[in-house]
């Protein structure tokens, strides 16, 4: 994400110091590596919660087996 924003700001800057490109091109540029750092930060955040939700599910199947070990050792525990 951070490579992404830095090319974005040294692209904009590139595009405003050269006298070549006139401002239509420089502010073309400069939406396009907006809408690339858009696009990386909205998978970013999709990734994230991807992996949030994964962790959910662990943490419910961790407890769902630690409801079923403490069961079994209370079972255990009665037939003793």
């Amino acid at each position: 994400m951070r490579k992404i924003i830095l090319a974005a700001g040294a692209a904009l800057a590139l595009a405003a110091c050269s006298s070549e490109k006139p401002a239509d091109e420089a502010a073309a540029a400069a939406t396009d590596a907006a809408a690339a750092a858009t696009e990386a930060a909205t998978e970013a955040a999709a990734a994230a919660t991807d992996a949030a939700a994964a962790a959910t599910d662990a943490a419910a199947g961790a407890s769902a087996a630690a409801t079923d070990a403490a069961a079994a050792a209370s079972d255990a525990a009665k037939k003793m």
